[in-house]
């Protein structure tokens, strides 16, 4: 396949006072050996030199241009006011966050593969992401899954085949067919973007690393880890979508066990936490999802985790001074950020399609 005749793929970047890596990301997208491509940089109100460095690339080549709000937006609507920026006649889309990049040969082998199997809407590949190498991938022999069963060995935690956004590549068609794309009261957006993608088409993997996420220490991104709010985000997809790809005793099992792996998390944190935002948020995150939140099983979680640090202190001691170092870098307006999609969720009455009455009695 012609690198410079193959079909074209949108690139777009949110960004947001990224003046210190957005270069390396530009370079990176025109570094590509697949060339057939268009780029918008979404500039979200910088306040620094980030809309002057997206311009000074976008005056040297045609490809590029710069698409700069006229007020400020919080993280998952700029997201879709970047993928609305993708060309009609763009047959697949590429989001590279401002501060990531991605490897020469990205572009090119993703539209490879999505090109050899018609049926595919997300394209996955390993992502670099700081020192680390994430995503389990397919069997090296293997290229392509059905969508099913890429959400469903997600699920069961048996394949994690996709990760951040800038690690995917998405048919352009099916981006253009949800308006919104991202669930903009999703924290975990990206990740709920591709099970809707997967409910209506294949997943297709790259068996090479392609792209490089920047570890955020400060970012929403962080503080939203630090604040567990994945441990809900995971569960309400399953609610969403895991009885379109798992059997119901699959199912029951797997709610079984992410609820655990919730309490265990709270019983953790129960012993260093004493925010009470915290503890508020993760009430209404169970509230949200139809389940009764028990206080004793997270004290049950609490007495298994001190156990554990008896036997363990050495460990024990690592986790406390990573606790306290990320405290160190919690900024309580994240925090609020982080906490205001929850309450957007609850507002807005967001069931989804569970059975709220069978979780009430878990």
């Amino acid at each position: 396949m012609s690198t410079a005749s193959g079909p074209l793929v949108s690139v777009v970047s949110p960004a947001y006072n990224e003046e210190e890596h957005i270069a390396e990301c530009i370079e990176s997208v025109l570094a590509q050996t697949y060339q057939n491509w268009d780029y918008t940089i979404v500039n979200n109100c910088s306040k620094d030199r980030t809309l002057e460095i997206a311009q000074r690339y976008a005056a040297k080549d045609p490809r590029i241009r710069v698409h700069d709000n006229k007020q400020f937006l919080p993280m998952i609507p700029n997201h879709n006011v970047a993928v609305r920026q993708i060309s009609p006649a763009s047959k697949y889309c590429k989001v590279v966050l401002a501060d990531d990049w991605i490897f020469p040969r990205c572009l090119e082998h993703m539209v490879k593969v999505a090109e050899t199997y018609p049926s595919v809407g997300v394209v996955s590949a390993y992502e670099q992401f700081g020192e680390q190498v994430r995503i389990k991938g397919l069997p090296v022999e293997q290229n392509l899954v059905s969508g099913k069963e890429a959400s469903r060995q997600f699920l069961l935690d048996k394949l994690l085949l996709f990760g951040s956004q800038t690690s995917v590549l998405y048919r352009a068609d099916l981006v253009r067919s949800r308006n919104p794309f991202y669930v903009e009261s999703e924290m975990y957006a990206d990740f709920e973007a591709c099970f809707w993608l997967l409910g209506r088409s294949d997943l297709g993997f790259v068996h090479e690393i392609s792209t490089f996420s920047r570890p955020r220490p400060g970012s929403i991104g962080a503080v939203s880890a630090d604040l567990g709010a994945h441990y809900g985000s995971v569960i309400e997809m399953l609610f969403a979508y895991g009885k379109g790809c798992l059997t119901s005793e699959e199912f029951e099992d797997c709610l079984k066990h992410k609820l655990s792996e919730y309490y265990t998390f709270l019983g953790r944190r129960s012993l260093v936490e004493r925010d009470p935002a915290f503890w508020s948020y993760h009430k209404r995150t169970f509230a949200r999802l139809g389940l009764n939140y028990s206080r004793s099983r997270v004290a049950k979680a609490a007495v298994g985790e001190f156990g554990r640090t008896v036997l363990n202190p050495k460990s024990t001691f690592a986790s406390i001074k990573r606790l306290f170092r990320l405290k160190k870098l919690r900024n309580v307006q994240a925090r609020k950020v982080v906490s205001s999609f929850e309450k957007e969720r609850i507002e807005a009455g967001d069931q989804r399609s569970h059975d709220h009455e069978q979780r009430q009695r878990r």
